[in-house]
């Protein structure tokens, strides 16, 4: 009887300390969520450029901690530089139409005739501009409809393109403070890893940092060169808002397509604007651009693990479903991490079946 209430005391006072654990660890999660994905982009950035961040250390002779605020900084403004170029242009071209619509000046160009040229599409958006050219208030009436809808959509691409700018500032200001505690990052996830692996947290800590490094590097790194790519050829033929496209072809390039599919409506806006000639050495490079993966992604990937692009993919579809734009960045690389680690563990698993099989062997054996 007395064995029994001890147990039950022990059952009781068990289910209490678990019970306050989880508690504790709800009230902690619920507090976090709202910043849990920027501290995750945060730390996904700092691990990516952390080896800068010691180059300029050794080269320049100045501390971890100032070369880390450098490189933040300098990420900072350059995340800044196109986050107002895109509002200041967004902002003047809207006031533009809207002072033309209601002052009846707004002209929109006869589009050229080579725009028939392109596949598909050509002769339909052909009529469609040629009509608001000659007529705008008959244009306005007939596609009133698809007009407000396209400016709905158009509006909310930018306020999320905008948002994520923020987010990436904010996560950008985050990896910095990484950075400048890295030593005592590592020691803490590794102390962790090694509660809940059974001392082998330095093994996935160091697998961890490259799996996170390969994808920035093979995936994202990919995906930035591309953009920069698009976006010197849109700036030389002078597409309007070359930033906004720049950042469709790295949504495009992340979750694994052929970047020219953002670059679409640009080529219909320099086939309607320019010579048949310009306009295909801009299809030309756009096309260059698309395939230039083909040569990027096994330099970039063979520096770090290989993980298959699938994996890649439902991450960056699931984590834009789930967090937006930043998301896109972190589901990538939070699922190919995760893929790493569960083939690391079954490869464990393996070998010390095999380890145990051939220990038993060799006992039988010696007997």
């Amino acid at each position: 009887m007395k064995a029994s209430n001890d147990f039950s005391k022990q059952a009781i006072d068990a289910a209490i300390k678990i019970g306050a654990v989880a508690l504790l660890i709800w009230w902690c999660f619920s507090i976090l969520s709202p910043f849990i994905m920027l501290v995750v982009w945060g730390g996904i950035i700092a691990i990516a450029i952390y080896p800068v961040a010691m180059s300029l250390h050794k080269r320049l002779g100045i501390s971890k901690g100032k070369a880390s605020a450098l490189i933040s900084t300098v990420g900072v403004l350059l995340l800044l530089i196109p986050l107002i170029a895109l509002s200041s242009g967004i902002y003047t071209s809207a006031t533009e139409v809207v002072s033309g619509l209601q002052d009846g000046t707004l002209v929109v160009p006869k589009p050229q005739d080579n725009l028939k040229e392109i596949p598909l599409v050509g002769d339909q958006v052909y009529a469609a501009i040629n009509y608001a050219s000659t007529n705008m208030e008959g244009f306005l009436v007939k596609y009133g409809e698809q007009v407000k809808g396209f400016l709905s959509q158009t509006a909310s691409i930018v306020g999320s393109v905008s948002g994520g700018f923020v987010q990436f500032i904010i996560s950008t200001m985050i990896a910095g403070a990484f950075m400048s505690n890295a030593d005592v990052c590592q020691k803490g996830f590794t102390k962790l890893a090694d509660r809940l692996t059974n001392k082998k947290g330095k093994g996935l800590v160091e697998l961890s940092k490259s799996t996170v490094r390969s994808v920035v590097q093979g995936v994202i790194g990919v995906a930035l060169i591309q953009s920069v790519m698009a976006g010197v050829g849109m700036v030389v033929v002078g597409v309007p808002a070359a930033a906004l496209w720049m950042v469709a072809v790295i949504l495009v390039a992340i979750v694994q397509l052929p970047p020219i599919l953002a670059l679409i409506p640009a080529i219909i806006y320099v086939f309607s604007v320019d010579t048949t000639l310009v306009a295909g050495l801009f299809l030309v490079w756009c096309i260059l651009v698309s395939a230039s993966d083909a040569v990027l992604k096994p330099v970039l990937l063979s520096r770090g693990s290989d993980t298959p692009m699938l994996v890649t993919l439902l991450g960056a579809l699931g984590g834009m479903a789930m967090s937006g734009i930043v998301g896109l960045f972190v589901g990538a690389v939070v699922l190919s991490l995760t893929y790493q680690l569960m083939v690391n563990w079954l490869d464990e698993e393996s070998n010390e079946e095999l380890q145990a099989g051939t220990e038993e062997e060799n006992a039988e054996v010696s007997q």
